[in-house]
């Protein structure tokens, strides 16, 4: 019989054997091809993101063969070289001097490819930092000047059309702001920051802190001894600008009332041992904040690579003069009596028992539930030295059990800071909820919201924080660094770039107002500059770090003393609030003082620092000369 199905079978028979045989013949193949010598993989060229035009770059030629010889050709200059051992041939200094599309073409042995580059005009890529501050000084507000910049500046590295200017907002934040939050040394600053501030919520609602200020306070029985208690009162108060403002200036309010001390004098020692001593001690809110912008710095200089941020800053501290000097004049002031300008006569009213300006509205102190102590609660100053005792002990363990060295300098430099910071701040919180929890001061969930109260206060300048990483990485994408040292390498001595950073760090807090601002500004420009003068001047070695050192120092002591003296700054206001004090007057005292301070830090500190002379030598020379200052200008204001 006739089967209709057999043409089909022999055709899906055919169709397997075909397959089979085709299968054999691939596998085969392959077989053959393993037992060939496999292929280097294409050349390809390395650039910057995008080039300036006339500004010297490097470039590299990757996946070379070890010790060929690479030629890289741009705009019609040939460039020589030698691959290393990892088949990648450097060329350094390498200049475009025309904008637009570039063509690079690189040779290697029979290889060549070619890449095009976007070169850009040279001083765009200082336009983000530009607008970032011109908007912060017309706005008097930094985030959206941060922001702006940083659109700026990702547009820059799209093209300055309508659809770069779209996908530079977009990666403003989709790849740079996730980026910045996405480094793990960066998010230990940030959570240490916030376990500072947690600490510091717990053991101020607990009354620690209140504790610690009563006993100091009550020694006092003079005007002097009054001012002295303080002074003393805001150095223990170290770790937290905003802590220490709010607690001693609603605390000591009674007691230099009492002592007949102008409200202006409260209000300009509370301000003068606020920020000043934050930024210098080595565990406060600052530090992670400070740490951190350094860190970000450092990464765009290759010569430092594996430097820690935490060394730099240490190293630093010693030509921080404006704050230290800040420090030892509000107790020159408070332990003699004298006083000079609108100061003298804030002081002389007050002996006569007006301790607020007359016709002045006092301002009530800044209230808030996680900022003042609960009521009715036993005050044990234990509950506040322990955790902070703890936190103290517990950095300067880790840190030293983290390293490795015989010498405390070696351990430094190759201990791990971040997570050191994490493990101390961590345990310090730990410890002051158990002692308010178990003491039954404070309930779980108050605990918690004392905690949340502390943390929630440093999530601001926690924003501005990855805002500047931010921005810090765009202006290292665009090579700022490289064109800064071009244009002021020759223009600017290296002795002198501490006195230009640290005036124009104070011009510019003075405006914005905000300190931690003008570092998110200026630290990722500075330091790369700084170093590559001294490289120009031959001086980028041990013996020239200390340019270096005071740059960074005068981008924080600038900043400080520039917020001191504006009247829109946050702490000058808080310490106006805090004192009861009319916000004027406390600005109109206060000024005479800090622009003194500030000009004998630049002439005695900052500028003979630059030139090599020991910080040491100049912090007691401007000791002595405001010293000097208040005796031969100053008055004792009597009833």
């Amino acid at each position: 019989m006739f089967n209709d199905n057999q043409p089909r079978k022999n055709h899906i028979n055919t169709r397997k054997l075909v397959t089979n045989n085709v299968s054999i013949i691939v596998f085969a193949l392959s077989l053959f091809a393993a037992t060939l010598p496999v292929p280097a993989n294409a050349i390809e060229i390395e650039t910057p993101a995008v080039g300036l035009s006339g500004i010297p770059m490097d470039y590299a030629v990757i996946a070379a063969a070890p010790s060929e010889a690479v030629s890289l050709t741009v705009a019609g200059r040939q460039y020589d070289a030698i691959a290393n051992a990892d088949g990648r041939a450097e060329f350094d200094d390498v200049a475009i001097a025309e904008t637009g599309q570039a063509m690079l073409v690189a040779r290697a042995g029979l290889e060549i490819t070619e890449s095009e580059f976007r070169v850009i005009p040279a001083w765009v890529s200082v336009l983000p930092a530009v607008v970032a501050i011109a908007v912060a000084l017309t706005l008097r507000n930094v985030i959206p000047a941060l922001l702006l910049g940083l659109w700026l500046g990702a547009t820059a590295l799209q093209s300055f059309t309508f659809k770069g200017a779209g996908l530079g907002l977009l990666d403003s934040f989709q790849v740079f702001v996730r980026g910045a939050l996405a480094d793990s040394d960066r998010a230990s600053i940030i959570l240490f920051t916030l376990m500072i501030g947690g600490m510091v919520g717990i053991i101020t609602r607990n009354g620690g802190m209140a504790s610690i200020v009563l006993a100091i306070v009550s020694r006092a029985k003079s005007a002097i001894g009054g001012q002295v208690a303080v002074w003393l009162m805001g150095l223990m108060i170290f770790f937290d600008d905003y802590s220490n403002t709010l607690v001693v200036g609603n605390t000591a309010r009674s007691l230099t009332d009492h002592l007949k001390i102008s409200r202006e004098k409260l209000a300009y020692i509370v301000d003068s041992t606020a920020a000043p001593v934050a930024c210098i001690a080595l565990i406060t809110t600052w530090i992670g904040y400070q740490i951190g912008l350094i860190d970000q710095s450092l990464r765009t200089i290759e010569a430092l690579d594996g430097v820690q941020a935490y060394t730099i800053f240490i190293q630093s501290i010693p030509y921080s003069f404006y704050p230290i000097l800040a420090i030892v004049f509000v107790f020159i002031v408070a332990a003699s009596g004298r006083d000079f300008g609108p100061m003298y006569t804030a002081e002389l009213r007050a002996r006569n028992g007006e301790v607020k300006p007359v016709s002045a509205e006092e301002l009530p102190a800044l209230e808030g539930d996680e900022l003042v102590p609960k009521q009715n609660i036993p005050l044990r100053a234990l509950n506040a030295f322990i955790p902070i005792i703890v936190l103290i002990i517990g950095l300067g363990v880790s840190l030293v059990m983290l390293g490795e060295g015989e010498t405390l300098t070696e351990i430094l430099e190759s201990t791990e800071p971040y997570k050191a910071m994490m493990y101390s701040s961590f345990v310090g919180v730990l410890v002051a909820a158990c002692l308010s929890i178990g003491q039954r001061i404070l309930s779980v969930h108050e605990t918690i919201d004392a905690w949340y109260g502390g943390l929630r206060a440093t999530m601001f300048g926690m924003i501005i924080l990855v805002l500047a990483w931010s921005l810090s990485d765009v202006t290292a994408a665009l090579n700022t660094a490289s064109y800064l040292v071009t244009l002021l390498a020759d223009a600017i001595p290296a002795a002198l770039i501490p006195a230009v950073v640290f005036v124009l760090a104070a011009i510019t807090a003075f405006t914005t107002g905000t300190s931690w601002g003008t570092m998110a500004i200026l630290m990722p420009l500075v330091l790369p500059l700084a170093w590559a003068v001294m490289t120009v001047s031959g001086i980028a070695d041990p013996g020239g770090m200390h340019i270096l050192y005071s740059s960074v120092a005068c981008v924080l002591a600038g900043a400080v003393w520039g917020d001191h003296c504006s009247p829109i700054s946050d702490t000058t206001v808080l310490s106006s609030i805090a004192s009861g004090c009319n916000h004027i007057e406390h600005v109109r005292t206060q000024l005479p003082y800090a622009l003194t301070v500030g000009g004998v830090a630049i002439v005695v500190g900052t500028i003979p620092g630059g030139f090599g002379l020991s910080p040491w030598i100049s912090i007691l020379g401007g000791v002595a000369l405001l010293y000097a200052t208040m005796r031969f200008f100053g008055k004792r204001a009597e009833a």
